[in-house]
């Protein structure tokens, strides 16, 4: 079992995405999508810039992972696709990428990754595809603002970009152990819907 820590530095349900009961994080971090396997824990602080270093936003425990193909086409995670003109959990859908065929160009849904217009994001594109794999877990908590510090005894929070995932075994075991002293599932909406604008479409401003 192995932990990967990093900071959040926006957290707007996209990444990760904590609705419909499964937190999946499907862009961003391309690195942790690769090598987290199934039973590791990936856990996300809030960053110094924003007031919330060390506080925890969410963690999950890998249950399943899946391509970006398989996750659009499972019937389970529908409602995860982008609805920009839904509610907010709606408009922030992480189920995004899809191929028309095996070896097509990435398919763009409209969303928090395209552009205002709808087009696609090439940038967006290129680096949340780097990684075919989604993470997902049954078995998580999600905080937002709201999250606990989390004990500077273990010394595990990343100071700033990229993450960690080299800890004794120990410290992982002490970490899990106190997270499961905490409430499980979703617990609080994401920190940064307290100051977002909206267009008439919901496009983020």
């Amino acid at each position: 079992m192995r932990l990967f820590t990093y900071v959040i530095c926006r957290d707007f349900g996209f990444a990760p995405n904590p609705f419909f009961r499964v937190c999946t994080l499907a862009t961003c971090k391309p690195k942790i999508r690769g090598s987290a396997k199934e039973g590791d824990w990936v856990v996300g602080t809030g960053s110094k810039a924003q007031g919330r270093e060390g506080q925890l936003v969410y963690a999950m425990r890998v249950t399943e992972t899946m391509p970006f193909s398989d996750y659009w086409n499972d019937e389970r995670f529908r409602r995860k696709r982008p609805n920009l003109a839904g509610s907010k959990k709606q408009a922030f859908g992480d189920n995004i990428y899809h191929r028309i065929s095996p070896d097509g160009q990435w398919q763009q849904a409209n969303s928090h990754h395209s552009y205002r217009d709808g087009s696609p994001n090439q940038n967006n594109i290129e680096r949340d595809t780097q990684v075919d794999r989604v993470l997902l877990s049954d078995d998580f908590i999600y905080f937002g603002s709201d999250g606990p510090q989390v004990p500077k005894r273990f010394d595990v929070c990343t100071p700033g970009r990229g993450h960690r995932c080299r800890f004794d075994e120990s410290v992982v075991q002490a970490v899990v152990a106190w997270l499961r002293t905490l409430e499980p599932g979703f617990q609080g909406p994401p920190a940064d819907w307290s100051c977002m604008r909206w267009t008439p479409t919901h496009r983020l401003i």
